[in-house]
């Protein structure tokens, strides 16, 4: 089932991932390194190879980890711009990950589908829980929007959204971040 996210409709579109579409899935995810790699000081083909490599490790632990998960592409003006993987489970919706190509960046579209994502788990009743590097410029970006760390793994934080915790925090106005 395709859920609405809560941005114009007309702009931005949610279309299942299928076998042709990983060609664009790599380029999203090598997208999300550069200036990871950046700093290692390899060449090109060696880059390459490492990224596809961690690509397909990644993709293969999705797969495996989140069966019947939502794969999506995100669309803007009918562009392929990112993707949006979702897992939708008893007790929580698990974002898998969330990711748009650099022209697609800071224009508001992320945090239009994540609004629409909290908005369902605040109608489910259910936490949405998403698993973060702690070096990753987007933590703070889901602190903003509301997410508390609630445990760590390693580089990973687990961070966890609930309606509850957002109301609390935005008592008398005030904002959580």
């Amino acid at each position: 089932m395709n859920r609405t996210p809560s941005i114009n409709a007309a702009s931005v579109a949610l279309q299942a991932v299928e076998p042709g579409h990983e060609a664009f899935l790599f380029e999203v995810y090598a997208s999300t390194r550069t200036e990871e790699l950046a700093a290692t000081g390899w060449i090109e083909p060696q880059r390459e190879s490492f990224l596809r490599m961690q690509f397909q490790a990644q993709h293969k632990h999705y797969r495996e980890n989140y069966p019947g998960a939502d794969l999506q592409i995100i669309r803007v003006d009918g562009a392929p711009a990112g993707r949006l993987y979702v897992h939708r489970r008893a007790g929580e919706i698990r974002i898998m990950d969330i990711a748009l190509l650099p022209a697609f960046r800071g224009q508001g579209i992320g945090t239009g589908l994540m609004k629409g994502i909290l908005a369902e788990g605040a109608h489910l009743e259910k936490p949405v829980t998403i698993h973060v590097e702690g070096f990753n410029p987007a933590l703070q970006w889901y602190e903003r929007l509301g997410f508390r760390k609630v445990s760590a793994h390693g580089p990973y934080h687990l961070m966890e959204w609930t309606a509850a915790a957002k109301s609390r925090c935005s008592e008398g106005g005030n904002p959580c971040s």
